[in-house]
């Protein structure tokens, strides 16, 4: 059966596509279930070249998909892919999936640093083991990933590197409520910041995007608590619909105040508006607009 947040079995939302990824390969971190699988499938809708790497080669026990059943997916979806078991945090593997995205498709157009760790734990109370491991997923392997498939995004000639994560915001609110997160996340924000200035002369554009609402995910409903919460929530096609408008250009448009291509911290609603859309109503699983969970960093 479909999943609600596939973003390739709704038809009927109300984004337009202007533009398209046909042809063009993606490098994914991650991708195997949720946001990024979304946006992995809104691409192959295209016929984009996507190859994920990501740990779940087996089955886990709670989460539902792999990234082998996620490839099927995608090619059921009209894309072409390559599904990598690798850790974004092993050097070897991170540059040998760049490397087998470059045998297998002639080159890297995009990478999307979807992989991310969670703990919304206080500082008396996280673990440094998960401390380490947000530390090394979200802002090492981000980096790593970026670093890697550099060469690779220049031959491109039209590059891009997306990243998940948030806008730089200083408010003391969000460090005094998880400094660890906090910590890790904007460690992948300032990626974006920097390689969008390092690499302003060589073709490659380099951007942020983060949900306003909280997203529908697996990881979400197998929390306590987690199928009620998202209820309030939106289905992840928003930030796959999102995505694909950022990496087609479609919100570069008048609408968008005329903003550069690289170095921004987009949200999906700021996007999906510059792309024309006003009714947001059919992304949410049913809850009013002004009943949704607003996303944390905003």
């Amino acid at each position: 059966m479909t999943s609600r947040n596939d973003a390739s079995a709704n038809p009927a939302l109300p984004y337009q596509a202007r533009g398209s990824l046909k042809g063009r390969t993606i490098l994914m971190s991650g991708g195997s279930r949720g946001i990024g699988l979304a946006i992995a499938t809104r691409a192959a809708r295209d016929g984009a070249n996507i190859v994920i790497m990501a740990k779940t080669g087996e089955p886990h026990p709670k989460l539902q998909g792999t990234v082998f059943t996620a490839a099927e997916q995608l090619e059921a979806a009209g894309g072409q892919a390559l599904p990598l078991v690798g850790d974004v945090r092993n050097d070897d593997d991170v540059a040998a999936a760049v490397a087998a995205a470059v045998e297998r498709f002639g080159g890297i157009d995009v990478v999307i640093n979807n992989a991310s760790a969670i703990d919304l734990s206080r500082t008396d109370a996280i673990d440094m083991k998960r401390y380490d491991l947000m530390q090394d997923i979200n802002v090492r392997g981000t980096f790593l990933l970026s670093k890697l498939a550099l060469p690779a995004l220049r031959k491109s000639g039209n590059g891009h590197i997306l990243t998940l994560s948030p806008p730089l915001n200083l408010d003391p609110k969000w460090a005094g409520m998880h400094l660890a997160y906090t910590m890790a996340k904007y460690g992948m924000s300032l990626t974006t910041l920097g390689l969008a200035e390092e690499l302003k002369n060589d073709g490659v554009s380099v951007n942020s995007l983060w949900p306003c609402t909280l997203i529908d995910t697996a990881a979400i409903r197998n929390m306590p608590g987690g199928e009620q919460i998202v209820q309030a929530a939106r289905g992840s096609d928003i930030m796959a619909d999102a995505a694909h408008a950022v990496l087609t250009g479609a919100h570069l448009t008048a609408d968008s105040g005329g903003s550069a291509s690289s170095g921004n911290f987009y949200t999906d609603e700021q996007v999906l508006r510059a792309a024309g859309v006003s009714d947001f109503r059919p992304y949410s699983l049913g809850a009013p607009e002004e009943k949704l969970v607003p996303d944390i960093f905003l």
